[in-house]
């Protein structure tokens, strides 16, 4: 690898953790003497893909991720040569089904979430029979939800936000239903693609990566909702609502202590070859796991991140500053 092939810390992935990566780039840059790094929103998985690709500065230094890495791309980044990754961990986000303030707010279930966008669903209440998902309105899914029709607008399968918007709302929704629940245990991939997949039948719009754009349309179209991060909910707050899931509202504190059903986790990989050929990776690190940063009063706090405890956070500072490696194990 050549030494100094290039001295701009080069990051992709997540277009959830994007807006905090470039504040603390851009503070980086301002307040350090190296470049201000240089960040593309590519998605969670995107994003882990190329990282994983290979050694070198032809390759990224660090990745985002709304979710944690999987096993498979763990065993990806070993495949390719990208042997030594450091894990760490940068707060709380909660996913948000919200809509205009325009329209009434939304009590709904996870179950009602499923039902509403899943590919398959029950013929009947009580039938164990699959069908093509029928409901056009909210009202015929339950009585009680708006008598509109079922318009979502999501992100696509690249990004961390569905990734974990499919694993936590809607299995958790699909777990609901008894004879569905039993196929975990009796036919796992059966059972996966029941409750991970997600009509395509025009009701569900994938909006890319762009979470302003579904903001945008949400503004123009207040029967519609959007499926998005918080923080994105929180810098919208005078246009945009979130409907209460399972009867508890998305707010900070109900993110933090986990009690919001679709809450999440948001994680940053870095790839320790390059520490020392690409300048200013380590002091990179140091600015973004600093408490100034992503403290309980860190400048984070101000564009929407909700901090993990702080316990857990110092020892991940700890770990981030060593540039502890993973082993695989964790995930």
């Amino acid at each position: 690898m050549p030494a100094m092939a290039r001295d701009t810390i080069n990051i992709v992935g997540s277009s959830t953790v994007y807006p905090f990566a470039t504040v603390v780039a851009e503070r980086f840059g301002r307040s350090s003497d190296f470049p201000t790094p240089k960040l593309e929103s590519t998605g969670s998985g995107g994003g882990l893909k190329l990282f994983c690709a290979g050694v070198g500065t032809q390759h990224p230094d660090i990745t985002n991720a709304s979710r944690r890495m999987k096993s498979s791309e763990f065993k990806m980044c070993q495949d390719n040569g990208v042997k030594k990754i450091t894990e760490v961990l940068i707060g709380s986000d909660g996913i948000v089904l919200a809509n205009s303030k325009k329209s009434g707010k939304m009590d709904i279930t996870l179950e009602q979430i499923w039902l509403a966008l899943a590919a398959e669903v029950p013929e009947s209440e009580n039938s164990e029979k699959l069908v093509p998902n029928p409901y056009k309105k909210w009202s015929e899914i339950d009585s009680g939800l708006p008598n509109k029709p079922i318009r979502v607008m999501g992100p696509p399968p690249t990004s961390g936000t569905r990734d974990a918007f499919v694993e936590l709302a809607m299995e958790g929704g699909c777990k609901q239903i008894d004879f569905i629940a039993e196929m975990e245990d009796s036919d796992e991939d059966k059972f996966k693609s029941v409750c991970h997949s997600i009509r395509e039948d025009g009701v569900f719009v994938e909006a890319g990566e762009n979470d302003n754009l579904i903001v945008q349309k949400l503004e123009s179209d207040p029967d519609a909702f959007g499926i998005f991060g918080y923080s994105f909910l929180d810098q919208n707050s005078g246009a945009l609502q979130a409907s209460s899931i399972n009867g508890v509202e998305a707010t900070v504190d109900n993110i933090s202590a986990e009690e919001y059903p679709v809450a999440r986790s948001l994680w940053f990989y870095v790839k320790k070859a390059h520490v020392g050929v690409v300048p200013g990776i380590e002091e990179y690190v140091a600015e973004f796991t600093s408490e100034s940063a992503w403290g309980d009063n860190g400048y984070l706090v101000d564009v929407g991140l909700i901090p993990v405890p702080r316990n857990v956070r110092m020892e991940s500072a700890r770990e981030a500053q060593a540039l502890k490696e993973m082993t695989g194990k964790e995930l």
